[in-house]
Order: C-alpha cells, then sequence, then structure tokens
C-alpha cells in the first residue's frame, strides 16, 4: 500500500453546492457507523444522499476519498471552539485532553478505529499528515508558543512539541479500547493529562 502527505483534495463549492456535499458525507458517515466500513459503498452513499453517483464522482473519485473528506471535516469540526488558543501549560493540557475524548467517542471516528480494514486506517490515521492533522498542529503550536511565552511550557520549536503531544495524544486515543480495563475513564484522563503536563512541563 502507498501512502501520501497530501489528502485527497476536496473541491471548492460554490454557492449552493455545500449542503449537497454535507449531504454525502452525512449519508457516509451514516453508513460507516450502522454497516461498517467495508460495507459503506459509493452507490448506496448516493442513495442515502439523494443524489445520482455522478454527482458524488465529481467531488470525490471513490469512497475513501469520501471517507478521507469526512474525517477531515469531523475532526476540524471537533477542533472548532475547543480553545487551544490559551496562555498557560495546564489549561492547553486540560483542553487537549478534552479533544481526545470528543474524537475518541466521535461515532464515525470510533467505527473507523475498530474496522477490521487496517489499510484504511494506516492510511487514514497513522501514515499520512493530512488536512486534519495539520490543523490541529497549528492549533497546538499556537498554544505552546502562548505557554512557553507565559512560562509554564518548556523551551523548544513549538512546531516540533506540538507534533509530540499530537503524537501522545493519537496513541492514546487508538488505544484506548486495548487497555479500558485497565484505565478506566478519570484514570484515562488523568493519566493522559500527566503524561502531557509532564512532557511540556519546563
Amino acid at each position: 500500500m502507498s501512502s501520501s502527505n497530501a489528502e485527497p483534495q476536496t473541491p471548492s463549492p460554490t454557492p449552493g453546492e455545500r449542503s449537497i456535499d454535507d449531504a454525502i458525507l452525512d449519508a457516509a458517515a451514516d453508513l460507516i457507523v450502522h454497516l461498517g466500513v467495508r460495507r459503506t459503498q459509493l452507490s448506496e452513499i448516493a442513495r442515502r444522499a439523494g443524489v445520482s453517483r455522478p454527482t458524488v464522482y465529481r467531488r470525490w473519485p471513490d469512497v475513501r476519498a469520501v471517507i478521507g473528506a469526512l474525517l477531515t471535516r469531523e475532526i476540524l469540526t471537533t477542533l472548532e471552539g475547543a480553545g487551544l488558543d490559551v496562555h498557560d501549560r495546564e489549561t492547553l493540557v486540560e483542553r487537549v485532553v478534552e479533544i481526545a475524548v470528543r474524537l475518541r467517542d466521535h461515532p464515525v471516528l470510533g467505527a473507523l478505529l475498530h474496522s477490521d480494514d487496517s489499510d484504511l486506517l494506516l492510511q487514514y490515521v497513522v501514515e499520512r499528515l493530512g488536512t486534519s492533522q495539520r490543523g490541529l498542529l497549528e492549533a497546538l503550536r499556537t498554544g505552546i508558543e502562548q505557554g512557553q511565552a507565559h512560562g509554564s511550557i518548556r523551551a523548544g520549536e513549538p512546531l516540533e512539541l506540538a507534533a509530540m503531544v499530537l503524537l501522545i495524544a493519537q496513541s492514546t486515543v487508538q488505544s484506548h479500547r486495548m487497555i479500558a480495563s485497565l484505565l478506566p475513564e478519570a484514570a484515562w484522563r488523568r493519566e493522559l493529562a500527566r503524561a502531557l503536563n509532564g512532557y511540556l512541563a519546563p
């Protein structure tokens, strides 16, 4: 399987088209959650969205591209209003943990994480740095820079620190199911916050 650093590009919608894009992505989300990734077919996405298959093809070339666009939308929507533009380490860490919980419990992301389609999971979560992850990195970088100015985050290249924070949080989210019996909810949140605070502290 080949991987790419570029995320499938969604054509920029013209006025009036956005609702069609959302209808298609909403249909894909519903199928992924209720039927699973392997049973999500482009023809069924089109049917549930109330559009023709050519309408979907004009936007995305295949199901994987639709899923890539869906992931980008859901992750960036989850990030909106998360408030990573803060001035101190403890608040930043609290917000990162909250975002991790939201992503962990997101129905679409959860379905993908628990899918038996390992190639799809590797491509969209592990092997690629796409639009959604770049958005997370940029938000983390801003928060880290402000924490450094505040004196509560250690010195270092902000983007490098942001990348490691992303890796810590992402791996914790991905492995949650495996260690759920060992780390119940309160402990999971507490230990993730401790790991991030320990990494970022001066």
